[in-house]
């Protein structure tokens, strides 16, 4: 598969999670994170899905279209690893994580903190949606849209 067609195929299981469980998370108490802003698209699509729902952001640095730039105080700057573990215990609705390379040693990396950290980050009932697996005991994994092919994008509910 082109490197084009890879991207075309996240960016779109993506969507459809989001758009599938976005409903249910509209109904849930709870902040909305996004561990990864990069060009900003996964924002902008969430402010519209979830129109009003306060969205805390975290990167390293803002690369994003001007038009999918959150609000200071929901822009978290920094090592993500570092920076998201201040909101542990917040009971996030959702926590959206798009922050894997491409790089199987690097996303290796990032699958022995990320699971844990989003863990802690979520209520119970709230959604965690990654690029990147996404196992953990309180993590139960959820069937994507059938749109979405196995092992594409991760979805989840904390336990």
């Amino acid at each position: 598969m082109s490197r084009l067609d890879n991207f075309i195929s996240r960016m779109t299981a993506q969507r459809d999670i989001l758009n599938q469980i976005c409903p249910e998370v509209a109904k849930m108490e709870g902040l909305v994170l996004e561990l990864g802003l990069g060009n900003g698209r996964t924002f902008h699509h969430l402010r519209e899905r979830l129109p009003g729902r306060r969205i805390v952001v975290f990167d390293r640095e803002v690369g994003a279209h001007a038009s999918s730039i959150p609000e200071d105080e929901n822009l978290v700057l920094g090592e993500i690893r570092e920076t998201a573990r201040s909101f542990i215990g917040i009971d996030a609705a959702l926590v959206h994580a798009d922050i894997g390379t491409g790089y199987d040693d690097r996303d290796a990396v990032t699958s022995t903190w990320l699971p844990d950290l989003i863990a802690r980050l979520l209520r119970v009932g709230g959604f965690a949606v990654s690029g990147t697996p996404i196992d953990h005991p309180l993590l139960q994994p959820l069937p994507p849209p059938p749109s979405v092919p196995p092992g594409r994008y991760f979805v989840s509910r904390r336990v």
